[in-house]
């Protein structure tokens, strides 16, 4: 195990502690952790039915903390598990302890011991690079071939990776965790004389490349882009909005400090140590993050700081009900961890698979929905928001406010046509208090489980 290749080849989670417990006690470290992620990856691209990319890769990124005689923390990063570079590990974070933040002091989680969640997570031989490109080139070939408009795939790429994510502490914690995935993501451009081009994709993710719903990504891919083709400007106004499970998912997420104790701590969250218990959202609205979520392809079943990953109701019945933890803030707040760190000198915190839906034992928003079904609160149209842009530039997490740039559709007396250019903008706040109700079976994403989310009164901006 002298390189990186035949770390993530062969790593072994006792056999390292053993070792490193040793190599511990040569430098005179008495308390120490690890974590560490080895991945061996293949992936490919194309364009126009030739290769654009073909790459594989084997990573590493190893973690190493060492706590001095006076509980400072000393932190590196190694690529190198050799004896000799382990060695050099402990003792480089040995020396940086010296220089411990003693404002920001982790500690070994109390559930790193306890016992892990048992997850359904069959391991996928590899497929060859070249079955992956002859896979891309035929996925991409159908998609072209579902309209004339379509005129090329810009973005698309099909991968597979095998990994190793480990957790070890001198305590005697040891966690280790094998996974194999595979993704394809097709993302078509139509363009029509005299038109503006379109764009829209799809994503489909599976444990192995053989088990990917190939044919469905290509399906959804065309009808998307398809239904963008036929577009015409909106007024500027207040619209009811439909939002997709996608979008809804992805606007959640964008402000997932709400639920981020690491960010409450920090004081760069909406939410404050006593917003806990306060309304939030309307009284059906439930969000859990659930990272043991059956269909979560690559679901991880401990944190960073080797915490079992468990399911957490963040809000019930519209009241907000947990935070996310690391071992420092759970410790902060008098909880336990809730298996959401990763590992760091200063432990960040982030959600795992959110599940979104109506409280049980509620109507969901039914009432709501068949108000606007009668056509009463219609207003200008109905708004269908299909996915988001600019999430990074168009978010004011610590503020609430949003405006993003979407695709969609505007549905008048029951015809739907696509948006040409608009921004959706508000508050989060003031749109989780908006919410009208939910529309249909919930739909797995790769960021999680949601229905259609109807929410009323968004300010559109449009080019009319």
């Amino acid at each position: 195990m002298g390189t990186t290749e035949s770390a993530a080849a062969s790593l072994d989670a006792e056999v390292l502690r053993q070792r490193l417990d040793q190599l511990a006690q040569r430098e005179g470290v008495r308390r120490w952790d690890l974590g560490a992620s080895c991945s061996t990856d293949t992936s490919v691209q194309v364009d126009r039915g030739e290769a654009k990319q073909m790459k594989g890769a084997q990573r590493s990124a190893i973690t190493l903390r060492v706590w001095n005689d006076d509980g400072l923390v000393g932190i590196t990063s190694t690529s190198d598990l050799s004896d000799a570079g382990l060695a050099r590990a402990l003792a480089g974070a040995r020396d940086a302890s010296a220089y411990g933040n003693v404002d920001e002091v982790p500690d070994f989680s109390p559930l790193a011991t306890a016992p892990l969640p048992v997850l359904e997570q069959p391991l996928r031989p590899p497929v060859s690079i070249l079955s992956l490109l002859d896979t891309l080139k035929e996925a991409e070939s159908d998609l072209l071939g579902r309209h004339p408009a379509i005129g090329t795939v810009p973005y698309n790429g099909l991968a597979q990776r095998s990994s190793d994510r480990l957790y070890i502490n001198s305590d005697g914690a040891c966690r280790q965790q094998r996974l194999t995935t595979a993704s394809l993501y097709l993302y078509a451009r139509a363009e029509e004389a005299g038109r503006k081009p379109r764009s829209s994709g799809a994503v489909r993710l599976a444990y192995g490349a053989a088990d990917l719903d190939v044919a469905g990504c290509v399906q959804e891919a065309a009808e998307r882009t398809i239904a963008h083709l036929d577009y015409a400007p909106i007024r500027t106004g207040r619209y009811t909005c439909v939002f997709s499970p996608e979008a809804f998912l992805d606007l959640i997420g964008a402000f997932s400090s709400l639920f981020n104790a690491r960010a409450v701590l920090d004081g760069v969250s909406l939410s404050r140590r006593e917003s806990l218990g306060e309304q939030l959202a309307v009284p059906f609205f439930s969000l859990h993050d659930n990272g043991l979520h059956p269909a979560n392809v690559g679901a991880a079943a401990f944190d960073g700081e080797g915490t079992p990953t468990r399911r957490l109701s963040l809000v019930e019945g519209g009241v907000l009900r947990h935070f996310l933890h690391s071992e420092a803030t759970a410790r902060a707040f008098g909880v336990a961890p809730t298996g959401h760190a990763g590992l760091g000198a200063k432990v960040s915190v982030g959600p795992d698979w959110f599940e979104i839906g109506p409280t049980p034992g509620s109507d969901g928003g039914a009432r709501g929905l068949d108000r606007f079904a009668s056509g009463a609160g219609a207003g200008d149209g109905l708004v269908v928001i299909d996915s988001l842009s600019a999430l990074h530039a168009g978010v004011k997490a610590s503020q609430g406010a949003f405006s993003l740039p979407f695709d969609g559709w505007l549905v008048e007396g029951g015809t739907a046509r696509s948006i040409e250019a608009a921004t959706v903008a508000g508050d989060i706040r003031t749109l989780l208090k908006a919410i009208v109700g939910f529309e249909g079976p919930a739909k797995v994403t790769p960021d999680g489980l949601c229905p259609h989310v109807w929410v009323e009164g968004l300010s559109i901006t449009g080019d009319a």
